[in-house]
């Protein structure tokens, strides 16, 4: 047994994901957060980021899974997935937080959300999204980071739903994640930020390249989830991995 598999858990994060992993595997991700905090997940088994499919999977399934990850030992509850948030609106996810948060007693958050007080972190307000999302999609998005008061200067598109993205190869993703970047930056050349939505393309690798590249920090939902961890003081920065897993600022939640 290894040393990490002895030490004792101080914390565990849960998370409700779109898929499960059998029909997205992840291959060793990036450790991010340290051993002693555990990560735990429930899938909605979303059947596309549609409308319709996004309020079916939360309707019927969110609750579920909660109730699982509350078995599990929870002390905090993300909803993952940007196009979850952006279909279901900002005003209804702020909702399903306090909800989460009552009913639990642990704290409940979402993805969309650490997204805003990320870019709130580094006084960001004008923003470029690199985006692989469809048109439909991203003006979802674009209405959930207007109502936190940002502006954004511009959106990409690669014309993605679900099945595109959970379909995509890494290497696929990183290539997309790098050409929609600059696309965006090309765009909007004084954006404070750049927004790269959605976990599906494992744009970790290329977030402190297009910093170096463009000196704007690059935000993404599964870097801000753990930021959250690091903001709060459960988890230490993690070097190397672009300036906002880097930071120690404090956020409310």
């Amino acid at each position: 047994m290894s040393s990490s598999e002895n030490m004792k858990v101080r914390f565990v994060a849960g998370t409700v994901s779109p898929i499960g992993p059998d029909r997205h595997p992840n291959p060793q991700p990036e450790p991010l957060l340290p051993p002693d905090i555990r990560q735990i997940s429930t899938s909605i088994e979303i059947s596309d980021y549609t409308l319709e499919g996004v309020n079916e999977a939360i309707e019927k399934r969110y609750w579920g899974c909660v109730d699982q990850l509350m078995k599990q030992g929870a002390n905090r509850i993300t909803l993952a997935g940007f196009p979850i948030s952006s279909q279901l609106g900002r005003p209804r996810v702020l909702k399903l937080i306090e909800e989460t948060a009552r009913r639990t007693g642990v704290t409940a958050d979402g993805q969309g959300e650490a997204v805003i007080d990320a870019l709130r972190h580094f006084g960001a307000n004008r923003i470029a999204i690199a985006s692989r999302w469809s048109d439909q999609l991203n003006q979802a998005l674009i209405a959930y980071l207007t109502h936190a008061g940002f502006e954004v200067l511009t959106v990409t598109s690669a014309g993605q739903w679900a099945k595109q993205a959970f379909s995509m190869s890494i290497d696929e993703g990183i290539r997309l994640a790098f050409q929609l970047a600059r696309e965006a930056m090309r765009r909007a050349p004084t954006a404070e930020a750049l927004l790269l939505p959605g976990g599906a393309w494992r744009s970790l690798a290329a977030v402190p390249i297009l910093e170096e590249d463009f000196n704007v920090p690059v935000v993404t939902n599964p870097i801000a989830q753990v930021w959250r961890l690091i903001a709060t003081g459960v988890a230490p920065p993690v070097a190397g991995w672009g300036r906002l897993l880097g930071a120690q600022g404090s956020v409310s939640s």
